[in-house]
């Protein structure tokens, strides 16, 4: 009786020492490798730049602090600016202030209008009215305003 081909297979396989069973294609560890090498090739230069942090990659006048003048001009600017936005809220709250003497002094000529007749109006009504145009036209001109730096 002769042995088949499959009979001879599997007991060649049983007997045959792992050297010589057929291997696996390489081109999965090939791109094992090849990856392996791509990621040292980007680790390398990271680490080698964590190794010496006193060296810098960009130009060193970009990371330079600025020179004496220069700080002194940007206090300069910060003081200007911020003598601005003072000012302009110290505006804001004169406007305010003005404005609600403003509406006061507006109802009470009113009150006092109402109490005369039509034919009279009195000194005293005449001075409120004007104190209310001064008072008008000061709010007017200090809306106008505007502060800025420089």
């Amino acid at each position: 009786m002769q042995p088949t081909n499959s009979a001879i297979h599997n007991s060649v396989r049983r007997i045959s020492p792992p050297a010589l069973r057929p291997r696996r294609p390489l081109h999965g560890r090939i791109r094992m490798i090849v990856m392996l090498a791509a990621t040292l090739a980007v680790a390398c230069p990271l680490l080698h730049g964590q190794a010496n942090p006193d060296k810098s990659i960009h130009d060193p006048s970009l990371t330079a602090p600025p020179d004496a003048n220069a700080q002194m001009q940007m206090r300069n600017q910060q003081t200007a600016k911020q003598n601005f936005d003072a000012a302009n809220e110290e505006r804001k709250k004169q406007i305010a202030n003005d404005s609600a003497k403003l509406l006061k002094l507006a109802t009470d000529l009113k009150t006092e209008v109402d109490k005369t007749n039509k034919d009279t109006l009195s000194l005293n009504v005449i001075r409120k009215a004007e104190e209310i145009e001064k008072l008008a036209h000061d709010v007017k001109e200090k809306m106008k305003l505007s502060v800025g730096p420089g």
